[in-house]
C-alpha cells in the first residue's frame, strides 16, 4: 500500500503532467475552438483533484481506524490506572503513551500500533475501486474529447477558410463590375446595344462577322465556295490569307515562324488578337472601333480607307473588348446599332 508521502508525490507530478496537456491544447486552441477546449481543461482539472481526493480520503480512512484503535486502548489503560492508583507516575505514563500516539500520527513512514493488526477492524478500501473508476471514466472521456475535439477544429478551420475568402472578396475591387459600368457609358454614347457572342474561342471572328453582315459587307471578298462554312470559318480565312500575302506586315511581331502561325489560326479554336484585327481591318477595308475599359481604340486599315468603301458611308464597325467580364478570359462581343 501507497504510503501517503508516494501518493503526494505521485499527485503532484499528476497535476504537472495535467498543466503540460492543459498549456498545450489552450495554445493550439483557435478563436471559434476556444471555448471547447476551455471546457475540456476545465473537466480534466475536476476529475484528477476528484480522483486524487479520493485516494486521500482512502488512505486517511485507514489511518483512522488504526488511531482509533490505539487511542481506546489507551483510554481504558488510563481508566483502569486511575481507578487503581490516581499517582503522577501513572499520570506521566498516559502521557508519555499519549506522546508516541502523537509521533506516529505525524510520521506515517515509521508508524508503530501497539494493537495487533488481527484486531483492528477490517474495512476494505475502496481506493482500487475508486482510481479504477476514475481512470476508465477518464480514459473515456479523453477519447470522445479528442473526437469532438477534431470535428470542431476541422469546423472551425472549414469556417475561418470561408471567412477569409469573404473578406478578402470584399476587400478585392470588382474590376468585372467596373469594366461593365464603363463599357455601358461609350455604349449608351454611341447609341450602340450589345450582341452576345458564344465564348468558344472564336469570339473575335464570330463578333467581326456579325458586324460584317450588320453592314451588309460580305465575308468573303472573292467567291470560292466559302459561302456554305460557317461565318467565323470564312473569317478566319479572309485573316489568315492577308497575313500570309503580307508577311513583313506580321512576321516581325510574332514570337513563331508565320509559317506555323497561320495554319494554327486559320484552323484552330487558337484565339484572336491585336494581328488578327489589323489583318481583317486591312482585308475588308474597314475601320475597327474596339471599346474596351476606359478607352475605345481604333484599327485602321493598312494604307487607309480605300475608295470603294468610303462610298458606302458606313465603314465603321463595332466590337466590346472584355478583360474580366467572362470566366475563360479575354472576350469580344458585337456591337449594333441602336434601333
Amino acid at each position: 500500500m501507497e504510503t501517503l508521502e508516494a501518493i503526494q508525490a505521485r499527485h503532484r507530478k499528476e497535476q504537472r503532467d495535467l498543466q503540460s496537456r492543459i498549456t498545450s491544447k489552450k495554445k493550439n486552441a483557435t478563436k471559434k475552438t476556444r471555448k471547447g477546449v476551455n471546457d475540456e481543461c476545465t473537466a480534466l482539472e475536476h476529475d484528477l483533484k476528484e480522483r486524487q481526493q479520493l485516494e486521500l480520503e482512502a488512505l486517511n480512512g485507514d489511518r483512522d481506524i488504526d488511531e482509533r484503535g490505539v487511542g481506546g486502548e489507551e483510554s481504558h489503560g488510563v481508566e483502569q490506572d486511575t481507578a487503581a492508583n490516581d499517582t503522577a507516575t501513572d499520570t506521566n505514563g498516559i502521557t508519555d503513551r499519549l506522546k508516541d500516539a502523537t509521533i506516529s500520527s505525524d510520521t506515517p513512514t515509521s508508524t508503530k500500533f501497539s494493537q495487533a493488526p488481527s484486531e483492528l477492524p477490517t474495512q476494505p478500501s475502496p481506493e482500487p475501486a475508486a482510481q479504477s473508476q476514475a481512470q476508465t471514466q477518464g480514459q473515456g472521456g479523453k477519447k470522445r474529447n479528442r473526437q469532438k475535439d477534431r470535428l470542431a477544429r476541422r469546423a472551425a478551420e472549414r469556417e475561418e477558410a470561408a471567412e477569409a475568402a469573404e473578406q478578402e472578396a470584399r476587400g478585392m475591387t470588382d474590376h468585372r463590375g467596373l469594366e461593365r459600368s464603363s463599357l455601358e457609358r461609350t455604349f449608351n454614347a454611341h447609341g450602340l446595344v450589345e450582341h452576345e457572342i458564344r465564348p468558344d474561342g472564336h469570339c473575335l471572328f464570330s463578333a467581326i462577322a456579325d458586324q460584317l453582315a450588320q453592314r451588309k459587307i460580305p465575308i468573303a471578298p472573292s467567291s470560292g465556295g466559302e459561302g456554305e462554312a460557317s461565318p467565323y470559318k470564312v473569317v478566319r480565312r479572309v485573316a489568315t490569307d492577308y497575313m500570309d500575302s503580307h508577311p513583313d506586315d506580321f512576321a516581325p511581331f510574332l514570337e513563331e515562324p508565320l509559317e506555323s502561325y497561320v495554319p494554327k489560326i486559320r484552323d484552330t479554336a487558337e484565339w484572336g488578337g491585336q494581328l488578327e484585327l489589323l489583318a481583317l481591318a486591312s482585308a475588308y477595308q474597314v475601320e475597327i472601333k474596339v471599346v474596351q475599359n476606359g478607352r475605345t481604340e481604333t484599327i485602321q486599315p493598312s494604307g487607309g480607307l480605300g475608295q470603294t468603301q468610303a462610298d458606302r458611308g458606313d465603314q465603321t464597325i463595332w466590337l466590346a473588348y472584355y478583360r474580366h467580364g467572362y470566366g475563360l478570359g479575354e472576350h469580344y462581343n458585337s456591337l449594333r446599332k441602336k434601333g
